[in-house]
């Protein structure tokens, strides 16, 4: 689950990092009065789950606090495309209004889970305010890492030797020692897969301060969060995966035009690596789980024949928990449901009750394809296409 920056910077906020004076703004009002409390140069920034906002003209400089609330009134309302959206964008409900920082310098720091390692991993660069994929390409000597032992955590010396690292001179050294141990205690208190800042900026005084703030929370962890969960704003996913996500599923949205229906992960991933090998493209990845009974199944397939682009499916179940005969009856309570004409089916079932599954499916008029393995549903899906 992915946290506005007003709501990361709240909760870096209450670890002891530093952000900067301002608030959040839903109408122009409250941005012209959040300007006039900050002596009117203040920065307005669009609050969506999306980068790239300030190349999309969703961060605007003001110098007075009307020019505040002209930026706040053309941002909100409206949707705001970046190149890590679709070209409808996403909704703009509110803005954030900081003051302006004397910048001496930007650095960038995040610690994130590193599936190489299987460690949790603090990464720092002396290159802030830039896409750290383009540091990472153009100059990887730049930016440093840490390993951090899960049964000892941060260590102070590490945090000492990523600020030496960053030839940094003795009082904005201490005092990113203090904000990397900081945003180490944010990430593990609160499950975190990722903790960005970016810039974190040296003000003119050595103070560091986190100019901007990414944080994602585990969505597997978040009933231990309470409090976290709350802050899940519906409006900026794709309605088709908000449904999903009230509905257990785990389910993202592709660009392709073959539906996904499988159960496990892994399972999935590969379902999907079948419907490219059969020189098509996935529509979504969607695991329905072990545990899934017929409703949840068939809201699974709803779900899936949602959206427009689907023009053929791909169900892959090996039959463990989640019996295979559990979900033919669940696609066909979907099939009743849905309005319109069904697409193909390619149907692949092995393990639990996997011949009762297969006999309800082909006992239907639905247009379903059995297959045996992965080999034929790629033949068959290729056919359809």
């Amino acid at each position: 689950m992915k946290l506005h920056e007003y709501q990361a910077k709240d909760l870096l906020n209450r670890y002891g990092v530093p952000v900067p004076a301002g608030g959040v703004a839903r109408t122009a009002q409250q941005a012209r009065e959040l300007a006039a409390d900050a002596g009117g140069r203040v920065v307005v920034k669009a609050q969506v789950h999306a980068g790239g906002r300030g190349k999309a003209g969703g961060v605007r400089q003001a110098y007075d606090a009307e020019e505040a609330a002209q930026a706040a009134d053309s941002m909100l309302s409206s949707s705001l495309v970046t190149a890590q959206t679709g070209p409808e964008g996403v909704p703009v409900s509110a803005v954030l209004v900081e003051e302006m920082l004397n910048i001496a310098g930007e650095l960038y720091l995040a610690v994130l889970v590193d599936g190489g390692s299987k460690r949790p991993v603090v990464m720092a660069s002396e290159a802030g305010g830039v896409e750290i994929e383009r540091v990472a390409e153009d100059t990887p000597e730049k930016i440093l890492v840490e390993e951090i032992d899960p049964a000892l955590g941060l260590m102070p010396f590490q945090s000492r030797k990523l600020a030496a690292g960053l030839r940094l001179e003795a009082d904005p050294a201490r005092n990113l020692s203090r904000v990397v141990a900081s945003v180490h205690r944010a990430f593990t208190d609160n499950d975190c897969s990722l903790v960005e800042v970016n810039p974190l900026v040296v003000a003119m005084d050595g103070s560091i301060v986190a100019a901007d703030a990414k944080v994602n929370i585990d969505d597997d962890a978040l009933f231990r969060h309470p409090q976290l969960a709350k802050l899940y704003d519906p409006t900026q996913d794709p309605p088709i995966e908000a449904a999903a996500r009230e509905r257990g599923l785990s389910y993202v949205k592709l660009d392709g035009d073959v539906g996904c229906l499988v159960n496990g992960a892994g399972l999935a991933m590969a379902t999907m690596d079948v419907a490219v090998a059969a020189g098509a493209s996935p529509a979504n990845f969607l695991d329905v789980g072990g545990g899934a009974d017929e409703e949840k199944v068939a809201e699974a397939m709803v779900i899936l024949l949602s959206d427009p682009a689907v023009r053929r499916v791909l169900v892959n179940i090996f039959g463990g928990i989640l019996r295979c005969d559990v979900v033919a009856r669940g696609i066909l309570m979907a099939a009743e449901r849905v309005t319109g004409p069904v697409p193909s089916i390619v149907v692949r079932m092995l393990g639990t009750n996997a011949d009762e599954g297969r006999q309800i499916l082909s006992g239907t008029e639905l247009p379903v394809t059995l297959v045996d393995d992965l080999g034929a549903a790629a033949t068959a899906i290729r056919r359809i296409g």
